[in-house]
């Protein structure tokens, strides 16, 4: 099947961590230096420390870490001598909760992780709501967040997710960086259980 340029350029790479990644991405830094590189692209240890607030050997092991397998991976089109350039190898990162259920360990990790997701999201939010009088009515009124109840059977609900997947999938193919009034946002995608204590 042929692709179109536009099209390939656009997929987003992908990756299905396996048990090794979950457990070498489980680190507060790590999670952080893999975001800096999907979000401000290539860069250096050096660079990546000073944006990050930590020092230049601890990021430079653990870029090696996520190096060791196959997380992060050099950048062959830049750096000279002993400079070493840094790039995320993939744009997105994908699992199943159950992929890990096998392995306590990994299972554990990837229960940190998501976690950790929670907690950014908190810190974003948090950051949003002391600046956003600093924006303009019309992002004000178009960032935020919402929730919907619901009763669905597991199948709907993952189909449910696809369907909404797709759509951001598509609004991030079709978006133009240059385009007057752009900004980088974060989505975030969650559904859980309306447990019984709040029925």
């Amino acid at each position: 099947m042929e692709t179109d340029d536009n099209e390939a350029r656009s997929a987003p790479r992908a990756v299905r961590i396996d048990h090794r990644q979950v457990r070498v991405l489980a680190h507060p830094l790590r999670m952080r230096l893999l975001g800096a590189l999907r979000v401000r692209g290539p860069a250096t240890a050096t660079a990546l420390a000073e944006l990050l607030g930590t020092n230049t050997g601890a990021t430079s092991y653990h870029l090696r870490q996520l190096a060791e397998v196959g997380l992060v991976v050099e950048d062959p089109d830049r750096g000279s001598g002993r400079q070493r350039w840094w790039q995320a190898a993939h744009d997105v990162t994908n699992w199943e909760p159950t992929d890990f259920d096998d392995d306590p360990d990994a299972r554990a990790a990837i229960q940190w992780i998501q976690g950790d997701q929670v907690r950014l999201l908190v810190e974003h939010a948090e950051r949003w709501f002391a600046v956003e009088h600093e924006w303009s009515p019309a992002w004000r009124d178009a960032l935020g967040m919402g929730d919907i109840f619901m009763s669905i059977p597991p199948a709907r609900l993952e189909a449910l997710k696809a369907d909404v997947w797709q759509v951001l999938e598509r609004y991030r193919a079709e978006s133009d960086p240059p385009e007057p009034g752009a900004e980088q946002v974060q989505v975030f995608l969650a559904a859980y259980p309306l447990l019984e204590e709040y029925r």
